[in-house]
Order: C-alpha cells, then sequence, then structure tokens
C-alpha cells in the first residue's frame, strides 16, 4: 500500500517538474509572452492535479486501508487475552478519529510540495509581465538574458526534492512512503491497545527495533523487551518514521509490573 500511494504520488510530482522544465525551456530560448503563459498554464494544471491526487489518496487509505490495519491489530490483540473482536463503539470512535487525523496529517505533509510549486508559478507569472517582454527582440544580448534568467528561476525553485522550513530535503516519493507506513502502524497498535484496554489489561511487551528508544530513535530509554502501560503505549504508538514498534497485551499484571 506505502508502495502503491508512493508510486502514484511520485507520477504526479514527475509530472509537474516536467512541466517545469517546458516553462524554464520556453523563458530560455526567449520565447513570447503568450507561449510563456500557455506553458505556465499547464504547469498551474500540474499544481491542481497534484494536489487532487493527494486527496483521493489520502481518502482511500483512511476509508479502505486503515479499518484493515487496526482490525488486524485488535484482533491479534484478542487472541492474546482470549476474546474476540467487533466493531463497538471504542472501536468506531478510535477509527473515526484515526480516520479524520490521518487524512489532515497526509494533507498538511503535503503542502510544503505545493507552497514550492506555487512559489515557482507566482515567479514566473511575475517575470512574464515585467522581464520576458523585454526579452522578444530576438538579438544574441536578448537570448543570454532569456537563458540567464531561466537559469536563475531554475536554481531558486528545485523541485527536485522537498526543502521543508527545517532545511530537511527529501523526494515526494520517499515523503509519501514514510507518511503511509507511519499512519498504518498507528491505526494497527490504536487497534491493538484499544482491545487490550476494552479488555481490561493495563500493561503490554514492547516489540521494537533493538536500537529503537521509546520517544525517538536516539532515546536512551529502549523500547524493545519492556512492559508498559497502555495509556504509556497510546502516547507513543510509534517514536519515528518507519518506526516497527507493536505491542502485546499482558493480562494480569499489576501495579507490580
Amino acid at each position: 500500500m506505502a508502495a502503491r500511494v508512493a508510486a502514484v504520488l511520485e507520477d504526479a510530482w514527475q509530472r509537474l517538474t516536467a512541466e517545469q522544465a517546458a516553462v524554464l525551456a520556453a523563458i530560455g530560448e526567449g520565447a513570447r509572452p503568450r507561449m510563456v503563459a500557455n506553458r505556465l498554464a499547464q504547469f498551474q494544471a500540474a499544481i491542481v492535479d497534484f494536489q487532487q491526487r493527494v486527496d483521493t489518496e489520502a481518502r482511500a487509505f483512511a476509508a479502505r486501508q486503515l479499518p484493515h490495519l487496526y482490525e488486524q491489530g485488535a484482533r491479534a490483540a484478542a487472541e492474546a487475552v482470549g476474546g474476540h473482536f467487533s466493531w463497538t463503539l471504542i472501536h468506531r470512535e478510535a477509527l473515526q478519529s484515526l480516520a479524520a487525523d490521518s487524512y489532515a496529517d497526509f494533507l498538511r505533509r503535503s503542502e510544503e510540495e505545493q507552497r514550492m510549486a506555487a512559489a515557482f508559478y507566482r515567479a514566473v507569472r511575475e517575470a512574464t509581465r515585467r522581464e520576458v517582454p523585454l526579452l522578444a527582440a530576438g538579438n544574441t544580448t536578448a537570448l543570454q538574458a532569456a537563458r540567464a534568467l531561466a537559469e536563475r528561476l531554475a536554481a531558486e525553485h528545485q523541485l527536485l526534492y522537498v526543502i521543508y522550513r527545517g532545511g530537511a530535503r527529501m523526494p515526494v516519493q520517499a515523503w509519501a512512503e514514510s507518511a503511509v507506513l507511519a499512519k498504518s502502524a498507528v491505526a494497527y497498535n490504536a487497534g491493538t491497545l484499544n482491545r487490550a484496554r476494552e479488555a481490561g489489561v493495563r500493561h503490554v511487551e514492547v516489540f521494537d527495533g533493538s536500537d529503537c528508544g521509546w520517544t525517538s530513535h536516539q532515546d536512551t530509554d529502549k523500547a524493545t523487551g519492556t512492559l508498559r502501560t497502555v495509556e504509556d503505549a497510546a502516547a507513543w504508538p510509534i517514536s519515528h518514521p518507519r518506526c516497527r514498534r507493536a505491542f502485546g497485551p499482558r493480562p494480569g499484571l499489576g501495579e507490580a509490573a
């Protein structure tokens, strides 16, 4: 599922970068403002396409994949506590909250990509009004100036990867895959923990990577093999992107645990 979503969004992003390249080529070749504007319109259509694909994939993931993963986690917990799973109110409400949060978070994560694309669109539109008309004379000097303008716009508005405000760089495909994997793990673990809570279980054993910390990968409080309360586990269902954390209910353990 993560690979499929990542491939869909990467395809949409590649279309966007291809349209950006076409805009820059038109500017660099000294095309007239109308031709640049036409290319820019196609770039804007690619932005809308990317936005729509993000929305479609986010809705599909929340509607189909999250319920499946939540139920798998809940059924695993039911086996551990000697019961069965059904979609009682606690689970329906939990899934509704997870779906809403996942959908909103997916859109938030895509905002930086869309912001970068929109910034390029505005920069070219401004150049089309102010600079491109002055470069249409067709002589060598004008063509050199046109190429310089295209190079400047390309350098200032790179879309090969996303640069987040904290400085981190990540390709769209890696971002999408990481987002889906994180929400998948959270949904599965929520099912486990809510079914354990429903059964009156107060503690769970943590299964995780050997080096993974409780609140972050670097946390010196290592997670795997430890016992945690259900409430603590719910607060930290994962500790970092692509986290492998899962929980096993341990019925019968009291305060001494």
